[in-house]
């Protein structure tokens, strides 16, 4: 048990060092790098490979260190609505992961079922920010947000996410019979 938790705060750690440097890949042209969504990717595994307590926490984190060190994005409402956003996924892919069999079908629906609660919570708390700075978020705000301006994201992580985690669980289940 010791060495699943050491082993889980290293992998944790590595999720959230990637969750903030791949925003640097992508980021060169702002509108492409928006769209592909770089920091959903670390959480979303780290959900999976480390369990919703773990992916909970780097996916909280990770906009917020991000928005404190470098601007980016800006901490309110960007930063902060992210924050739940992505602390959803890592809770929601860790859960199901969890509570479902292990086979490709269900990492999918765990997957999917994470990527939609995350951007249901990212609507609400665009909702409440807006709300209070005194504006307004509607319809065609969340639906382009969410899915319209996030779809080249959205397909990366449906094709990449399944196989890493199938790959990283081969890896892990090889280690633990080391």
């Amino acid at each position: 048990m010791k060495r699943k938790n050491i082993l889980n705060t290293v992998l944790a750690g590595l999720f959230l060092a990637l969750a903030y440097v791949m925003p640097f890949l992508t980021g060169q042209v702002p509108q492409i790098g928006a769209m592909l969504c770089p920091m959903h990717i670390p959480v979303l595994l780290c959900g999976f490979i480390c369990g919703w307590p773990w992916g909970l926490a780097v996916g909280f984190i990770a906009p917020l260190l991000r928005s404190s060190i470098l601007g980016m994005p800006p901490m309110f409402p960007g930063a902060v609505c992210m924050a739940f956003e992505l602390a959803t996924y890592g809770l929601i892919s860790g859960l199901m992961y969890k509570f479902l069999p292990k086979k490709k079908g269900y990492i999918y629906c765990a997957l999917l079922v994470a990527m939609v609660a995350g951007r249901l919570v990212w609507g609400a708390a665009m909702l409440v920010c807006m709300g209070i700075k005194g504006g307004s978020f509607g319809i065609s705000a969340f639906l382009a947000g969410a899915v319209t301006n996030a779809l080249p994201g959205i397909v990366i992580q449906i094709v990449l996410i399944p196989a890493l985690v199938i790959a990283l669980e081969k890896v892990r289940s090889m280690g633990n019979k080391a």
